[in-house]
């Protein structure tokens, strides 16, 4: 999921987020943002999970997620759509 993707899913206006550093946070950086204890952007509970997303238009954005919120809104993989045949093996009794 590209980052205008991920705000759009959560239905969140790219001007309302905090502004992000220029260069890449990593380590201290992310804590020492969640040491200000900024709301999740999706339920409004205390983030646990600061990220940043570059959107066009806007720059680099804080995105401040709780773990729930972040693992519900976190892209999976696996197969696309539906299986036409099921694997060999299943359904079988085997």
């Amino acid at each position: 999921m590209i980052d205008a993707d991920l705000l759009r899913s959560l239905a969140i206006d790219p001007s309302a987020l905090d502004p992000a550093p220029p260069w890449a946070p990593c380590g201290s950086a992310g804590i020492q943002r969640l040491h200000g204890r900024h709301p999740c952007v999706r339920c409004g509970r205390p983030s646990t999970v600061a990220g940043v997303v570059e959107v066009p238009g806007h720059g680099r954005r804080w995105v401040d997620r709780c773990v729930p919120c972040l693992v519900a809104t976190t892209p999976r993989g696996g197969p696309q759509g539906t299986l036409a045949e099921p694997p060999a093996g299943i359904g079988d009794g085997v």
